[in-house]
C-alpha cells in the first residue's frame, strides 16, 4: 500500500516472455504494490506458463493491440492507485515510488524517458527516438497549453482509480497510439498531473515497433495526425485542473515558511 492506498501495476504483455517473470518479482519486491495484474495479448508461447509461477493475477484480451490490452487492464485492476508500465525490462520497478510520491497531489503522473542521465547504455534511446518523443510532447504542451511534457511516447504512468473510471468509457484507441490518447483525455479531463523521469534500460527481446525504423517512424506520423484531430475536436472543451487552496482561504497554496 501506499499512504492508506493499494496499488496495482497493469502489465501489457505480447513478446516479453523472457522478462515478465522478473519484472513482477521486482514490482512486488518494492513492498508497496499490492496486486500485479498481467494482460495477456496473445502472447507468445510459454508467457502465461512464466506468469503462472508469480503471485501475478493474469487475464486475457484477444483484442490485439497495446490499447485494447492497456484499457483492459485499467478496468480490471483493483487497486485505489493504477500504474501502467511495460513487461519488457525497460523500466526499473523500483522507480514506482517516484510516481506513488506525486499521487497525493495529482489525478496523473507521467513518466518520461529522455532524460539524458537516466539512459542506460545499451537502451534503445537514440537521437530519433529520443528527440522524435520530446518534440511531439512539445507539441501537445503548446496546443493544449499545459504542463511541462517532454515524451508522449513513455509507457510508465499512474492513474488514481477515480479519474480512470472517468476516461475509460471515452478510449476510442486500440492500437499503439494509445498512449497519446490517454495523456490527451487526462488534459482535456482538467485533471491534475505531472511528469517525472524515471529510468530506461535496454529491452530483453526485440521490440516489434521500436526495434523496427519504419514501424516507429509510422506511428509517430499516426500520433501527430491523431494529436492534431483531437486537438480540433476538443476545442472550447478542456477544462483547467482545479487550483490548490490555501489553508486560510481560496487561491494559489503559499507555503507558511515563504507567506
Amino acid at each position: 500500500m501506499w499512504n492508506g492506498k493499494t496499488v496495482s501495476v497493469i502489465l501489457m504483455t505480447y513478446n516479453e516472455r523472457d522478462s515478465i517473470r522478473a519484472t513482477i518479482e521486482g514490482f512486488f519486491a518494492t513492498g508497496v504494490v499490492d496486486e500485479v495484474l498481467v494482460v495477456n495479448n496473445n502472447a507468445a508461447p510459454g508467457t502465461a506458463e512464466e506468469v503462472a509461477l508469480t503471485p501475478a493475477r493474469q487475464i486475457f484480451e484477444s483484442r490485439q493491440g497495446y490499447g485494447w490490452a492497456s484499457r483492459r487492464g485499467l478496468q480490471e485492476a483493483a487497486g485505489d492507485l493504477l500504474v501502467l508500465a511495460e513487461p519488457d525490462g525497460t523500466f526499473l520497478p523500483a522507480d514506482i515510488v517516484k510516481l506513488l510520491a506525486y499521487s497525493a497531489d495529482c489525478d496523473a503522473v507521467f513518466g518520461t524517458r529522455t532524460t539524458r542521465e537516466l539512459i542506460w547504455s545499451g537502451a534503445n534511446m537514440g537521437a530519433f527516438l529520443k528527440w522524435g518523443n520530446w518534440a511531439v510532447a512539445k507539441m501537445v504542451e503548446v496546443l493544449f497549453n499545459t504542463s511541462h511534457l517532454s515524451d508522449v511516447g513513455c509507457t510508465y504512468r499512474l492513474l488514481t482509480r477515480p479519474l480512470a473510471e472517468q476516461l475509460s468509457p471515452r478510449f476510442a484507441v486500440g492500437d499503439s497510439h494509445f498512449g497519446p490518447e490517454l495523456m490527451l483525455r487526462v488534459i482535456t479531463s482538467g485533471a491534475r498531473f505531472v511528469e517525472v523521469p524515471v529510468n530506461y534500460l535496454p529491452r530483453v527481446g526485440h521490440s516489434a515497433v521500436t526495434g523496427d525504423m519504419r514501424k516507429a517512424v509510422l506511428l509517430g506520423l499516426q500520433m501527430i495526425v491523431f494529436i492534431l484531430r483531437f486537438r480540433v475536436a476538443t476545442l472550447g472543451h478542456t477544462r483547467k485542473p482545479r487550483a490548490l487552496s490555501s489553508p486560510d482561504g481560496p487561491g494559489t497554496a503559499i507555503p507558511r515558511a515563504l507567506s
